[in-house]
C-alpha cells in the first residue's frame, strides 16, 4: 500500500472532498458529516469489508498496512481534542497558531525528531508506536501505534509536513525518556545543537523538567552536549570576529592583577582597548542564582578595574552575530574616551 494505490470504490466517492493527507484516514465524526453513517463505517469495516478500523475511532478506507503519512493522522484523529473537518480548510485556534486543524494534541518523541528532520532518528515506518503530546487532565490511553504522554502546560506547536509537533526540546525530551541506549541519546542530543535546532540549555531545561538527570547515560550525554554546545559557541565566536572584521583579540585568556588575585577567565580580551568579551553557556541544572552572581561579581571586578566585558549567549552568536559584532566594535571605539584601565597580566587559560 502506497499513497498512490486506488482507494476502494466505497471511498472514492469521499476522495474529492478531502485533503490529500486525509483520504485513505477518516474518524467516525468526520465519515459522519460526510453523510457515513458510524453503521455503514461498522459494515464496511468488517473482515473481508473494503475498510478497517486502525485506532478507536480512526478508520483506514482501505485494506492493507497504512503509510507513514496515515499513521501520523491516524494518531492524531484518536488523541485530538478537535479534529479538522474533512475539506474544509481548518481555522487557527486562538493561542494556537498551527493550521493542522488538530486541537491539544501534536506528535513528539522520536517521531517528532524525524519530522523535524533529525537523521539520527528512526524512519516513521520503523517504529512501534508515534507518541502524542496531550493535556495532563485528559482521559485517553495508549492503543496500538498511539502511545499517549502528558503534559501540565502543553507547549506551542510547529508544523511539519502538515501536522503538528511538539518544539525539539520537548521531543527530545520525550524520546530520551523511553530510550535505554546510551549512544542514541548521545547521537540525538549532540545533532539538536550541531544541526541549529536549539541550545544547550533549552534541552537540559526540558530533561530537568522531566526528572530525566537522574539517569547516568543520560548525565553522560548531557556532559558532551554542553562540551559541544561551547565548542560551537566559540566557533561563532571565532567566525564572527573574522566575518565582521574586527581586530585580532587574544584567545581564551585570564586575568590577573600583578602579584595578586586570579580575576577570572575569558573567551576574547583586547588588551589595548581593555575590551572582553565573555561566553554565557551556565547550564540550567546548575545553581542559577549562585552561578550568575559569580559572573556578576567578576563582570563589576573587571568594570572598576577599567575593563569593558560583552556578555553574549550562544543564541545570540547564532541568531545575531553582525547585531553582535557592532557591540564588540562600539566599545572597542570607545575605549579611547575612557580613562586607562589598570595594568593586568594576561595568561593563557
Amino acid at each position: 500500500m502506497n499513497p498512490d494505490t486506488p482507494l476502494t470504490p466505497a471511498a472514492a466517492h469521499l476522495s474529492p472532498r478531502l485533503p490529500d493527507g486525509q483520504r485513505r484516514v477518516l474518524s467516525t465524526a468526520q465519515l459522519r458529516s460526510l453523510g457515513v453513517s458510524p453503521g455503514e463505517t461498522a459494515e464496511r469495516c468488517r473482515p473481508g469489508g473494503p475498510w478497517q478500523q486502525f485506532l478507536p475511532g480512526v478508520h483506514l478506507l482501505h485494506q492493507g498496512p497504512p503509510t507513514s503519512e496515515e499513521r501520523l493522522h491516524a494518531v492524531l484523529l484518536y488523541a485530538a481534542r478537535e479534529v479538522p473537518s474533512p475539506g474544509v480548510p481548518a481555522q487557527p485556534k486562538p493561542g494556537r497558531p498551527h493550521r493542522s486543524g488538530y486541537r491539544e494534541a501534536m506528535i513528539t518523541g522520536l517521531a517528532a525528531l524525524t519530522l523535524h528532520g533529525f537523521a539520527a532518528a528512526p524512519a516513521l515506518l520503523s517504529l512501534d508506536h508515534i507518541d502524542v503530546l496531550v493535556p495532563r487532565l485528559r482521559r485517553l490511553r495508549s492503543t496500538g501505534c498511539a502511545r499517549v504522554l502528558r503534559a501540565a502546560t502543553l507547549p506551542t506547536p510547529q508544523e511539519a509536513t502538515g501536522v503538528p509537533v511538539a518544539p525539539v526540546p520537548r521531543a527530545l525530551a520525550d524520546a530520551v525518556s523511553q530510550l535505554t541506549d546510551a549512544g542514541a541519546v548521545r547521537r540525538l542530543l549532540s545533532e539538536a545543537v550541531r544541526a541549529g535546532h536549539c541550545e544547550p540549555a533549552a534541552v537540559i531545561r526540558e530533561l530537568e523538567q522531566a526528572k530525566l538527570l537522574g539517569r547516568p547515560h543520560v548525565v553522560d550525554a548531557v556532559d558532551a552536549l554542553l562540551a559541544e554546545g561551547r565548542a560551537l559557541a566559540e566557533g561563532r565566536l571565532y567566525a564572527m570576529v573574522r566575518e565582521f572584521g574586527l581586530p585580532d583579540p587574544v584567545w581564551n585568556v585570564d586575568l590577573r592583577l600583578p602579584g595578586g588575585p586570579h580575576l577570572g577567565g575569558l573567551d576574547a580580551y583586547w588588551p589595548e582597548q581593555a575590551v572582553a568579551v565573555e561566553l554565557d553557556t551556565r547550564a540550567p541544572r546548575q545553581d542559577e542564582d549562585a552561578l550568575w552572581s559569580e559572573y556578576a561579581r567578576k563582570r563589576e571586578h573587571l568594570e572598576r578595574l577599567g575593563i569593558t566585558v560583552v556578555h553574549v549567549t550562544p543564541r545570540k552568536l547564532r541568531e545575531g552575530a553582525e547585531q553582535q559584532a557592532a557591540v564588540v566594535r562600539t566599545a572597542l571605539m570607545a575605549s579611547g574616551d575612557r580613562d586607562p584601565a589598570a595594568y593586568v597580566v594576561v595568561l593563557p587559560r
